[in-house]
C-alpha cells in the first residue's frame, strides 16, 4: 500500500481506502461484512470510510465493530454528516448546527472511537448559513472530537466559499469526496482547479462505476443475476445511468488494454483515478473479501501516458464531463 496527504494537511492516506456505502447493515452479513473489513485490513488500507446514513446508522455500527481492539493511532476513520436518520424529526438532517453536533456525538458512539479524523458535510445545505455550518465543525475540532473536515460532492463555488470561511475560523478544511471514475469526469473542469487553490484533495467514490468498469455487464445482454444493477437496495439506480449498450460497449474496449498493462479491468479503473495527482485516496467497497485482494492491486500502479490516452480513445463519446452535474441537493 502507497499513502499520500490529504490536501495541505499532515494527514496520511492510503490510497486505497475502504468504503461500507452500499453494504455493510443492509445488503452483506456481519460475518461477511467483517470478513471484508479484515481483508481491507490485512492488505495495508488504514482510510475506513462510512457515514450515519448508511444503512440507517448500521454500518458505522459494522465498521466500528471491525475496528474495534485495533491500535487507533493507526488508522484514519472517516465519517459524514447531512441526510436525515432517526426518526426524521425537523433537526434530524441538514447542517443546522443542532444536528452536526448531536450526529457527530451518535456517530462516535456506534463507531466505538473518541474521535474521528476526518467529518465530512455529506451535500451543500442552502438552508443553512455557512458560518453556521463551519462554528460547529470548529468546535467539534476544538473539543478533539474531529481532527480534520470535508465535503462531498460540493461545487467549485461551494468549495470556495466554505474555505474562505473554515480560514477565517481556522477549521482544517482539506478533502471533498465526490463521484468520479473514467466514465464520470465531471469534477475535472471545476471542482479539481477549485480543490487545488484550496488546498484539498479528492476521496472519490465509485472508481469503477459501481461495477460497470469490471467489464461484467455486456452489451445486448441481460443484467448478471444477483449484481448491483438487479437490487433496488444495493444502488440499482446508481448503476442505470451507465446501463446502455453505447457505453458498455466501449467499456468491453478497455480490455485489451488491460491485458496490455496486466490488469484486470478493476485494477485498471482504480488506477486510473490515482493517475489525477489532485485525488488522495479512491473508495473501494467490497460484498466478498476477495473483491478487497483483487482491486488493492492497483495501488502503486502507474499508468503511462500511452496507455491513458488509450483508455480515452476507448470511451470516447460516452465520457460525462459536464461539471453542472456536480450538485448538492
Amino acid at each position: 500500500m502507497e499513502f499520500r496527504r490529504l490536501g495541505r494537511s499532515g494527514l496520511n492516506v492510503s490510497e486505497i481506502s475502504y468504503g461500507n456505502w452500499l453494504t455493510h447493515g443492509s445488503q452483506v452479513e456481519e460475518d461477511q461484512a467483517q470478513a471484508c473489513i479484515k481483508a481491507a485490513l490485512d492488505a495495508g488500507i488504514t482510510t475506513f470510510d462510512t457515514a450515519d446514513v448508511y444503512a440507517n446508522t448500521a454500518a458505522e455500527s459494522v465498521l466500528g465493530r471491525g475496528l474495534k481492539g485495533l491500535r487507533r493511532e493507526s488508522l484514519e476513520i472517516f465519517t459524514k454528516v447531512y441526510w436525515p436518520t432517526g426518526p426524521k424529526g425537523p433537526n434530524d438532517q441538514g447542517l443546522g448546527r443542532k444536528h452536526i453536533m448531536e450526529s457527530a456525538n451518535a456517530s462516535l458512539k456506534r463507531l466505538g472511537t473518541d474521535y474521528v479524523d476526518l467529518y465530512q458535510a455529506h451535500r451543500f445545505d442552502r438552508s443553512v448559513p455557512l458560518e453556521e455550518t463551519f462554528l460547529a465543525f470548529a468546535d467539534l475540532v476544538r473539543q478533539g472530537k474531529v481532527l480534520y473536515v470535508g465535503v462531498s460532492e460540493w461545487t467549485a463555488e461551494q468549495i470556495t466559499q466554505g474555505a474562505a470561511i473554515a480560514r477565517e475560523l481556522k477549521v482544517p478544511l482539506i478533502s471533498n469526496q465526490p463521484q468520479y471514475n473514467a466514465l464520470w469526469r465531471v469534477i475535472e473542469a471545476q471542482v479539481v482547479p477549485a480543490s487545488e487553490r484550496e488546498g484539498l484533495s479528492q476521496i472519490v467514490w465509485s472508481p469503477i462505476a459501481q461495477g460497470v468498469l469490471t467489464g461484467k455487464y455486456k452489451p445486448g445482454q441481460p443484467l448478471p443475476a444477483g449484481s448491483r444493477a438487479t437490487d433496488e437496495k444495493g444502488g440499482a439506480n446508481m448503476v442505470a445511468r451507465f446501463l446502455n449498450d453505447d457505453v458498455l460497449e466501449r467499456v468491453q474496449r478497455l480490455q485489451p488494454i488491460a491485458d496490455k498493462a496486466g490488469l484486470s479491468l478493476a485494477q485498471l479503473s482504480v488506477a486510473w483515478v490515482l493517475q489525477n495527482p489532485n485525488v488522495a485516496s479512491a473508495i473501494i467497497g467490497a460484498s466478498r473479501p476477495e473483491q478487497v485482494h483483487e482491486n488493492v492491486k492497483a495501488a502503486g500502479v502507474k499508468l503511462d501516458a500511452d496507455l491513458l490516452a488509450a483508455i480515452d480513445e476507448a470511451l470516447d463519446g460516452v465520457v460525462e464531463t459536464d461539471p453542472t452535474l456536480t450538485r448538492s441537493p
